[in-house]
């Protein structure tokens, strides 16, 4: 009567537990970190030239404040009128001649 009992191993489930993890979480890489910290260089180095340039632009400009506030000096070119009348038909002549 027990013909159809199997003896020995038992069959594996065919469906696994849903809960059961077949991999152990993975640790941070150390690229990501290390990435982390180079950003974070970086960023501090941006922030202290940025500073720096914002303190020679304020020196250019209270340096240059002074030159500019200076009144400019204008040079006025006065023109002679001419003291005898022009011959516009001397002058004609003259260039026929050439």
């Amino acid at each position: 009567m027990a013909k159809n009992k199997q003896r020995g191993k038992k069959q594996q489930n065919v469906f696994q537990v849903a809960n059961k993890q077949s991999k152990p979480k993975t640790k941070t890489k150390p690229v990501k970190t290390s990435l982390k910290h180079i950003n974070t260089m970086r960023n501090e180095k941006v922030e202290s030239l940025n500073q720096m340039f914002t303190e020679v632009q304020r020196d250019v400009k209270s340096i240059s404040k002074p030159t500019s506030s200076e009144p400019k000096k204008v040079q006025k070119v006065v023109r002679e009128a001419p003291r005898e009348a022009v011959n516009v038909d001397n002058a004609a002549e003259l260039f026929s001649q050439l």
